[in-house]
């Protein structure tokens, strides 16, 4: 009869030891093995789709948001109205000697397709609840202008019982301009402002 010289490698005589040897249970009780086959079943597919659906979220954000970015800063929808004598001077700057539709600038007659609001005048508590109301109607992303005295904190009128003391008390304000009124150049600069300002925001 042959004798069998077949030898047992080091390393395969260990992994029969290893699964000749029961798991060490846990303090529950369980078995290691099994926590471990729950995690590679369940736990570790989730957390490569969180994981791989983060950077392509990453991703598409370092991609689209300077796009969408540069798209709201040149072509901002202000709202189409006017409160009191700062309206004119925002009149003004639409005509043609200011021209502010060359910034990409052009009034919409509708809350619902405007991003800016202009607060162009004197702001009574009676017509505040009007002016909540149009902010509320703008679609996200939008901004605010507070144009002149009256709208930033009340100008002369500000000890008035019936005068708002600064719009930023109804309505976020991103931009002030000051004057009693603001000429057109003013209200440009602070368009101009605001529009740095959608290039570096970071939402």
């Amino acid at each position: 009869m042959g004798v069998s010289t077949q030898q047992t490698s080091p390393r395969a005589a260990v992994r029969e030891e290893a699964s000749a040897s029961p798991a060490p249970p846990t303090a529950a009780g369980v078995p290691l093995w099994e926590i471990e086959a729950v995690r590679a079943r369940e736990f570790i597919p989730e957390a490569k789709e969180a994981l791989r659906d983060l950077l392509a979220r990453q991703g598409m954000d370092q991609l689209t948001k300077p796009v969408f970015n540069w798209a709201g800063r040149n072509s901002l929808f202000p709202l189409h109205w006017g409160l009191a004598c700062c309206a004119i001077e925002f009149a003004s700057a639409f005509g043609a000697r200011w021209d502010a539709e060359r910034f990409g600038i052009l009034p919409r007659s509708s809350p619902r397709q405007s991003d800016l609001l202009i607060v162009n005048g004197t702001v009574t508590w009676k017509v505040a609840h009007k002016l909540i109301t149009l902010y509320e109607q703008m679609p996200e992303p939008k901004w605010v202008i507070a144009m002149g005295n009256c709208a930033t904190g009340g100008g002369p009128f500000r000890t008035a019982y019936s005068v708002v003391p600064g719009v930023d008390k109804l309505v976020p304000v991103d931009v002030y301009i000051a004057g009693c009124p603001p000429r057109p150049e003013a209200m440009l600069d602070g368009v101009l402002r605001l529009e740095r300002l959608i290039q570096e925001r970071k939402e």
